[in-house]
Parts: structure tokens; C-alpha cells; sequence
């Protein structure tokens, strides 16, 4: 049995996915043992209490400087003995010592198809915003290996979305979580429960 702490800031629709998919079975071999986020009030919480998932917020408010921030963090995550960890719309940079401390066991859900619309300040609408500015015709998701840069780890699994003529920021952003988001992450993680998930030479095979 995988298990998982999943990260998250906000909403957590793509936690949702994630306890939705263990529950119906999509998921094999794995379960959630802690959700963690930066804010107290991220419904995200809420959706865990319900499924009787153990929850943390680690605020930076509630620590005297970044450094004692950094490492409630990284101690909330020990605790929880996960041994994948899911960044589902965390709007944190991990720092170095979780990264190198769980090097090729954290993953990360990003709304584009990555390498465009990515990197620092690429999340939420803004993403979603640059890429109808852009004109992209098809945009998507992407699940990937996180590492010490922004966004910048071996990719897993992109799934394509069509943009439509009419879209707004929040119309594409929705199509590209239901279409994209909630079904490539689930599978991710059910490819790595799996142990079908191998990375060789900085670059994921699926087995």
C-alpha cells in the first residue's frame, strides 16, 4: 500500500479526483494518509476531514521566518511517513531539503502542457489568461516529477484540450481540470502504485 500525503493551497479539486479514484477503485494499492496545506481555511481540508483523512496547516504566518517555515513543513510531511507526495495546486516552492529529501517521490499537477506556460508565477488563471492571449489552439495538462526548478521535472503524462472560440480564462480552466487535470493525476498515481513508473536518465518510462 502506497502511501500518500497530497499538498495543496486551495479548493482541491484534484484532491478530489485523487480520493474520488481510491474510493471507486482507479486507484489500486494506495491511500492518503495526510493533507497538508499553507492556509488554515483551504476548503481543501474540509474535503479531507469528510473522507476521514488526517489534515495539517503550516502556515507561514503562524513561523517567526522562512527557515522555521520550511522545516514544519518538511517535519508535517515525515510525519505522515508518505512515501509519494502530491502537490495538488500548492502555491508554495518547496524548499531544497524536501526536494532533495524526496527526490523522485513528489509529483506535481500543472494546468498547461508543459514547457509552455510554466515556471515562476505560471499557476491559477494566469496560465489559462497567457495561453488565450497566445492563441494556442490546444492546450492541456501535464503531471510531472517535481524538482529543485519550477516545473521543470521529468514529465510523466500531458493530456491535450481543445481551447473553443468563446473561451474565458474560467471557462478554459474548468474544461482543462475536468478534461485533463482530474484524470491524467489519478492515473499517474495509479501508474506509480503500480510501480510502472520508472525514471532513466532524467526521463520517466512508463513500464
Amino acid at each position: 500500500m502506497l502511501n500518500i500525503a497530497v499538498m495543496v493551497s486551495g479548493g482541491g479539486t484534484n484532491l478530489q479526483a485523487l480520493i474520488d479514484s481510491i474510493a471507486d477503485g482507479r486507484i489500486h494499492d494506495a491511500k492518503i494518509v495526510r493533507v497538508i496545506s499553507n492556509k488554515k481555511d483551504a476548503y481543501a481540508l474540509q474535503r479531507a476531514e469528510q473522507a476521514g483523512i488526517q489534515t495539517a496547516a503550516v502556515t507561514r504566518a503562524d513561523h517567526p521566518d522562512k527557515k522555521a517555515f520550511d522545516e514544519a513543513l518538511l517535519k508535517a510531511l515525515e510525519e505522515s511517513e508518505a512515501e509519494l507526495v502530491v502537490l495538488a495546486g500548492f502555491l508554495v516552492v518547496l524548499p531544497e531539503e524536501i526536494t532533495r529529501r524526496y527526490k523522485g517521490r513528489i509529483i506535481n499537477i500543472h494546468p498547461s502542457l508543459i514547457p509552455s506556460f510554466c515556471g515562476e508565477g505560471f499557476y491559477g488563471l494566469r496560465v489559462h489568461e497567457e495561453a488565450l492571449k497566445r492563441g494556442v489552439k490546444v492546450t492541456g495538462a501535464t503531471v510531472h516529477f517535481v524538482d529543485e526548478g519550477c516545473d521543470t521535472g521529468p514529465i510523466i503524462l500531458q493530456k491535450a484540450v481543445y481551447v473553443e472560440k468563446n473561451d474565458t480564462p474560467e471557462t478554459l480552466q474548468r474544461r482543462v481540470m475536468e478534461q485533463a487535470e482530474w484524470k491524467i493525476l489519478p492515473e499517474a498515481v495509479e501508474l506509480i502504485a503500480g510501480g510502472r513508473v520508472k525514471l532513466n536518465n532524467g526521463r520517466v518510462e512508463i513500464l
